[in-house]
């Protein structure tokens, strides 16, 4: 009887919600339509994960929510956060049995809206203990009634044009029947037609919202990170409450936290060269690429480089936000 209730439950989410994408403004050109709901482009399966997830996720006091545009460091941040928050029982240092050396760290810090909220409900979400360590790649403006004002979030951005390499490297990838050219989805983005996009909106809500309340949200960017990570794994660990010790930094626990969670480590574990992680169903090898900064000059040419900053500079002018 219950499963007869839950399945009619979400039948009804489904009509519902194809009911609503059937109003919202689509358009063609990646790998399928998408759509755009409240200024931000999804694909279908995404629209109606986010409409059916928004009404069934509650909210925490002591949540943390990691947020990110999709290729911004992502995995990275997820092993960060998870190892500085849990280093306690889980200490980096000479850990034989980490979960970071069995498990893959979307598996560690589960998404709000994937997998599919219209076909998988958020109750495992529920059921994880507070403090919950969550991700997300949804703008704020998309994020859950009251989620910004109740939960700490960290946001990690990261350089435009490396942003675009990495994407439609994952989509050659993740999709090879799919055949679009460098330049064309190099057209799009700069038309701020692009998953979650446009690239510029995502990264001003969570900008500004750091301005206003700097104690609720963390603002981050990869290439600085990636630049000094001691630095801003301490800074990190401060914001989510859990500071290093004077004893763990002369031991040099921050630095083994570096360590540990680096691209190159990460990408040399079995359980990130095999496999594939359940919550979001991909290859783990997938995940990892290079990892490097300003990978996009190997990609762009002069002009295409010199348009896309200029386009950045001009969303972003006044904003104090700068690439």
């Amino acid at each position: 009887m219950a499963q007869e209730q839950a399945e009619t439950k979400y039948m009804g989410i489904e009509q519902e919600n194809e009911s609503l994408t059937s109003s919202l403004p689509t358009r063609e050109g990646w790998w399928e339509p998408f759509f755009l709901l409240q200024g931000c482009w999804l694909s279908t399966k995404m629209t109606r994960s986010v409409m059916a997830m928004k009404p069934q996720f509650h909210p925490r006091h002591d949540d943390i929510i990691l947020a990110t545009h999709p290729k911004c460091g992502t995995t990275w941040l997820k092993a960060l956060a998870f190892t500085v928050i849990n280093r306690s029982t889980h200490p980096a240092v000479a850990s034989y049995d980490h979960p970071l050396l069995s498990h893959n760290p979307h598996d560690l810090v589960p998404y709000l809206e994937i997998p599919f909220r219209d076909l998988h409900p958020v109750t495992e979400l529920d059921e994880i203990p507070s403090p919950r360590l969550l991700s997300t790649h949804l703008p704020l403006t998309l994020l859950p009634s009251s989620t910004s004002t109740l939960s700490r979030v960290v946001y990690l951005c990261r350089e435009p044009k490396d942003v675009l390499v990495s994407f439609w490297y994952h989509i050659k990838t993740v999709r090879p029947d799919i055949l679009i050219e460098f330049d064309r989805s190099f057209e799009l983005f700069c038309e701020g037609f692009s998953f979650y996009g446009p690239v510029w909106e995502h990264y001003l809500g969570y900008w500004k919202q750091s301005k206003i309340e700097p104690e609720k949200v963390l603002f981050l960017k990869y290439d600085e990170m990636a630049a000094e990570p001691t630095k801003h794994v301490k800074m990190l660990a401060e914001f989510l409450g859990v500071p290093f010790t004077d004893e763990e930094e002369s031991r040099g626990a921050v630095e083994e936290v570096v360590r540990l969670c680096s691209f190159q480590h990460l990408k040399s574990l079995p359980v990130n060269s095999q496999g594939v992680t359940e919550r979001i169903g991909t290859d783990n090898s997938l995940l990892f690429r290079t990892g490097k900064v300003g990978d996009w000059a190997n990609h762009m040419t002069v002009e295409m480089a010199q348009k896309l900053d200029c386009i950045t500079e001009e969303k972003l002018r006044g904003s104090g936000l700068t690439f």
